[in-house]
């Protein structure tokens, strides 16, 4: 193998240690083994250097191909999805090592290392994910510059110092691309998230759902109100209606399994005061977005269901801003259709005897469907049951009777359904709605962080002439959850975050920590507002403010004045250099010796050759003669030596002149 086409010494520090900082971020989401795959491949690699070990052949390759694919379709049960693609690509990325032996070889594993750094923000566009994938895209570029320097033997920073220099060069440009390139929609589509993966509320609900989600203290949006945030017992965030039941299951209507007329909201009159705010949402991989009741939303892509839930046409992937204007005090479908009637009625099989008899009850004991629902709450209220985030288990036969008449303990979603069961049992239209409740107002912006820990399950009922009526029976057993929130309901029983131990929530007794917190979120929020959720949109909306009326021909000379402003810098920079002889290092070093014997009284005259002013100056100073003949001897031998072994022949050079004393 020829010289210039070996790996330095200190390239392939630099590409080990760019190995392991890109597997971090993805520590967390891939095997345990994927990662021992990396430190393995690092050793061989290591190993092979030092001459103690040899490349593996192909057998050896192929099995380690082969293996890989198995351990993937082992730990993931599939080889489709972003979680297997991933960690397939980052066990290639690692076995790419044992086959780097030529600088074509680093080329290849470094460019596939910027692709591995894009991968994270699949995954979050964190603002500290984002400054660790800068500090990893330096780390890559290092390693690429230290490839470019043969022979260098020693392990230096010089390389970390040249690409943070590069990469600050290119800050003006990404900058002018980030506000004026046309945001357009991808040109490919990667495979989905893992349902583990997934954030927020799904599609069903049943007992113990929403209980293990509220153990989270992960955010699930913010929220900035246009004036006054709202009373805590006031904000119910409104995400996905379910009215039909099955197998013990809750579950939203699908827009088709309705007749075409009630595919559509029956537009309500629009009474009281009115809130606008709007929302920064975490990704879900779900349709549905949260608002207050009765909400609207004037950004594209958002819709009103039959139900009056908000709903967008494409699935939230990345995080999402949508502003929204409320009427709480709106009357929703005063009027029921018969459609709409029965499915809201709609009760499976003959199942929980001992329900249906107290609904019926209820019925006979009342004067309308007001009545039924004091009375259920006031069975919740008075009656010995409990709030908790560890209930027993219900069985799958009766569950409804087994919980109002025997465990009487569960949450919010435990006792939303049962109310819903004995609505509907009693011959009220209700349904089950699910979101958040409540909220945190940083002081420090003035926003409201929804956690999951927020997570609630309620019921709406429909009354004549009033249409749906929230209704929370939780409020009946556990008033301090709505009022004072989670936290403060489950005091008591001290599960509150009970898998979240190292979660900054738990520590917000400690002011610093908290304050360290809360800080944190409002940088976080605006990361969100001008950066991750600058869309194509808000683009347009910049550019508008900006340069008024805004047309292809207007934007074209932006785009190329803005350019022109970039690269001037640059192109000018270029040119005079061009005006300049750039000094070698070797020449500046023999500058350097010249200077030194100059002050011994032996001056280099003008045009005088360096072996005729070597004599000259041995002559001259025959304690130094060996020390000058020396330096002479290095400094042409440098001349004409190969580019690979410039780095040794410039470290003898400056030895040689530091005996010249």
């Amino acid at each position: 193998m020829k010289l210039e086409q070996q790996i330095p010494r200190n390239a392939l520090v630099w590409i080990v240690l760019a190995l392991f900082l890109l597997v971090a971020p993805h520590v967390q989401r891939v095997p345990i083994w994927v990662v021992l795959v990396f430190v393995a491949a690092a050793g061989w690699r290591i190993m092979v250097y030092r001459g103690v070990w040899s490349f593996p052949r192909w057998p050896v390759k192929l099995g380690l191909i082969l293996a890989a694919f198995a351990g993937i379709l082992f730990s993931f049960r599939t080889i489709v999805g972003l979680e297997p693609t991933v960690a397939l690509l980052l066990t290639a990325f690692a076995l790419k090592l044992l086959e780097l032996s030529e600088r074509k070889d680093a080329y290849v594993l470094l460019f596939l290392g910027y692709f591995v750094i894009l991968t994270v923000f699949l995954f979050s566009q964190d603002i500290l994910v984002v400054l660790l994938c800068l500090s990893n895209t330096v780390v890559v570029t290092a390693a690429l510059v230290a490839l470019h320097r043969p022979g260098e033997d020693r392990f230096t920073f010089r390389p970390l110092r040249l690409s943070t220099v590069m990469l600050a060069q290119s800050i003006p440009l990404m900058l002018v691309l980030f506000f004026l390139f046309p945001r357009i929609g991808p040109l490919w589509t990667v495979p989905i998230k893992s349902q583990a993966a997934r954030t927020g509320m799904s599609d069903f609900m049943k007992p113990g759902d929403v209980s293990r989600l509220s153990r989270s203290g992960d955010v699930a949006f913010r929220v900035q109100f246009e004036g006054d945030v709202p009373a805590q017992d006031q904000l119910y965030w409104r995400g996905i209606v379910m009215s039909r039941l099955r197998g013990g299951a809750w579950s939203s209507l699908s827009h088709f399994a309705a007749p075409p007329d009630e595919r559509k909201p029956v537009e309500p009159e629009l009474v009281g005061d009115s809130l606008r705010y709007s929302i920064i949402m975490e990704p879900t991989q779900q349709h549905w977005v949260y608002s207050l009741r009765y909400g609207r939303s004037n950004d594209s892509g958002i819709v009103n269901a039959a139900d009056y839930r908000l709903f967008r046409m494409t699935e939230i992937e990345d995080d999402y801003f949508y502003e929204v204007q409320t009427w709480p005090d709106a009357q929703l479908e005063p009027t029921l259709s018969e459609w709409r009637r029965e499915v809201e009625l709609r009760l499976p099989g003959d199942n929980n005897p001992r329900m249906r008899a107290l609904a019926r009850e209820m019925a006979s004991a009342s004067g309308g469907s007001r009545e039924i629902v004091d009375q259920a709450l006031a069975l919740f209220a008075n009656e010995p049951f409990g709030y908790t985030l560890s209930p027993p288990l219900l069985p799958e036969q009766d569950s409804i009777d087994a919980f109002l008449f025997g465990t009487r303990s569960g949450f919010c979603e435990h006792y939303a359904s049962a109310f819903v069961h004995l609505m509907r049992a009693a011959g009220v239209p209700a349904r089950v709605v699910a979101g958040y409740q409540g909220g945190e107002i940083n002081p420090v912006n003035g926003t409201v962080i929804v956690h999951q820990f927020d997570a609630h399950a309620w019921a709406e009922v429909w009354h004549e002439g009033e249409g749906w009526v929230r209704v929370d029976p939780t409020a009946a057993v556990s008033p301090e959850r709505i009022e004072l929130g989670l936290e403060e309901a489950l005091s008591g029983e001290g599960s509150f975050l009970a898998d979240s131990p190292l979660s900054p929530l738990r520590f917000r007794g400690v002011n610093w920590v908290n304050q360290l917190r809360l800080r944190y979120d409002a940088i976080t929020y605006r990361w969100q507002s001008w950066v991750t959720g600058f869309d194509s949109d808000r683009q347009y909306q910049l550019l508008s403010n900006w340069f008024g009326e805004f047309s292809a021909q207007k934007f074209a000379l932006v785009l190329l004045g803005a350019g022109v402003l970039v690269f001037a810098p640059v192109v000018i920079t270029l040119m005079l250099q061009r005006k300049t002889v750039q000094q070698r290092e070797m020449d500046r070093l023999y500058l350097k010796f010249c200077e030194r014997l100059a002050r011994m009284g032996v001056e280099r005259g003008a045009g005088e050759g360096p072996d005729q002013y070597a004599r000259r100056a041995s002559a001259q100073l025959p304690r130094l003669a060996e020390q000058i003949g020396e330096v002479n001897r290095v400094y042409q031998a440098l001349a004409y030596a190969p580019a690979a072994q410039e780095a040794r022949g410039l470290q003898q050079l400056a030895s040689a002149i530091k005996r010249v004393n």
